[in-house]
């Protein structure tokens, strides 16, 4: 990303912002959550209108890149991929304000490019980059799409911008009928999901609540969940006194409900041998109050920073951060804990939503290489629970091999039984697998993210 001063908001041009990013993301430079993430802050000045301009621009690009390209190809005499990445995503970007943001008007999506377009060198490509966005414009409402009846994978594949090989998984392991939900759910905009702090008083949440309204955020209660809610309208909640103050965090319900699942009590001793950015630690040390001690351990320095930051700001002083590689057995460790927390690394399927560019970085051969680890990090980790004791797997993806071929492994191998989730989730997560220990949250269909829990139980 060029590094530039403070504008002022009339000298930003928020669609050449938008185009260094997606290249930044397309030679993947940084993952998508983070550039996004970096540019509201760097751009936290701009007006509400334009930052949300900024957001939709980038994220919408990104998620919906397949169906752009099959929009593009059918337009241009240069393939998508044949073109050079610059040209290729200032087309993408114009294509999605084309198709899908009706508010800009199309003269000026295409003057727009066209100017980028000669700012940057390509004076030559100015009429092909014209000519495209202009024959896009009047050809929109006759784009022929995949014909479903012929080739359902094709169709699904460029409507839902998702990688043929993973629509072929989900309808091979969840099943045809979930597989749509699924890939809508995954292109469904979702509010931002807090959880309340435990020992919040009445008049506390409520403090919190007309907080939260004064800047004109729409707060929405869950259903048997009194201490989550859904948030819409939501720019700048970092910088909100409750937030910082550490009377809520961002977490989805899924990650939630996993901590739950261990059933933690007061005074237990906790391992969260996976934990940045440490949203499940806050939660267990708060389920295991003052008397209790969690472990917070991460390979990673810079991701251990973000659970020492969570930690200081949400008051958890019984909680230790350290350093660890989950897959390096520590002898000091064993049969200590009363419950292990393995939210282990995954193919992160499930956040797709989230985390755009998942997609197009993922293959089959990356998520086999993921399982021998997921393997070696239980392998290490069961030994930490005492008799008795709870390991919590989890995952935030949806891919047997990871899952529940995880499950029957681990089952298979190592002196643990499955624990019934029955008393421990919500009754809309009903599931014939509940008493068999474990439970998949699919996208689309709970209302969270696509996450994978499963509680197994020490002999």
């Amino acid at each position: 990303m060029r590094k530039s001063g403070k504008k002022k908001d009339s000298s930003v041009d928020v669609r050449e912002i938008v185009l260094e990013a997606l290249l930044v993301i397309a030679r993947q430079e940084e993952y998508s959550h983070v550039v996004v993430s970096g540019i509201l802050d760097k751009y936290n000045y701009l007006a509400l209108q334009e930052k949300a301009f900024m957001k939709r621009l980038l994220e919408g690009t990104l998620e919906r890149r397949i169906q752009l390209d099959y929009c593009i190809d059918g337009i241009s005499s240069v393939p998508v991929k044949k073109m050079k990445p610059f040209i290729r995503e200032l087309l993408r970007m114009s294509a999605y304000q084309l198709l899908f943001m009706d508010s800009v008007p199309d003269s000026a999506v295409c003057n727009e490019a066209v100017k980028l377009a000669d700012s940057h060198s390509f004076h030559a490509l100015k009429g092909f980059v014209n000519g495209v966005l202009r024959n896009l414009s009047r050809k929109k409402g006759e784009i022929v799409w995949p014909d479903r009846e012929k080739d359902r994978l094709a169709s699904l594949s460029v409507c839902y911008s998702m990688p043929r090989w993973l629509v072929e998984k989900w309808d091979s392991e969840q099943g045809k009928e979930r597989t749509e939900p699924i890939l809508q759910g995954l292109l469904q905009e979702r509010p931002v999901t807090v959880r309340l702090k435990k020992n919040l008083t009445a008049e506390e949440i409520a403090a919190v609540r007309t907080e939260l309204e004064s800047e004109n955020i729409r707060v929405k209660e869950i259903p048997d969940l009194s201490y989550v809610w859904h948030l819409e309208r939501v720019e700048g909640l970092k910088n909100i006194p409750a937030f910082l103050a550490g009377k809520f965090t961002v977490q989805d319900v899924s990650s939630m409900l996993a901590v739950e699942a261990a059933g933690i009590r007061e005074g237990d001793c906790v391992i969260d041998v996976c934990a940045a950015p440490g949203g499940k630690t806050m939660l267990a040390a708060e389920l295991a109050g003052g008397k209790g001690q969690v472990l917070a351990r991460d390979i990673s320095l810079e991701k251990l920073a973000l659970i020492e930051e969570n930690r200081d700001r949400m008051g958890a002083d019984n909680v230790t951060v350290e350093q660890w590689d989950a897959a390096a057995y520590d002898r000091e460790k064993a049969g200590l804990a009363d419950v292990v927390l393995a939210d282990v690394p995954c193919s992160g399927l499930g956040v797709i939503g989230k985390k755009r560019d998942i997609k197009y970085r993922i293959t089959p051969e990356r998520i086999e290489a993921l399982v021998p680890l997921q393997r070696q990090i239980l392998e290490t980790v069961w030994q930490y629970v005492k008799p008795g004791g709870v390991l919590l797997y989890s995952t935030c993806t949806v891919s047997r091999a990871e899952n529940e071929e995880m499950v029957q492994w681990f089952l298979s191998e190592f002196p643990f039984h499955a624990g019934s989730l029955t008393s421990y989730l919500p009754k809309q997560f009903a599931g014939e697998t509940l008493e068999k220990g474990y439970y998949q949250f699919l996208p689309g269909m709970q209302g969270t993210d696509g996450f994978f829990i499963a509680r197994f139980v020490r002999d």
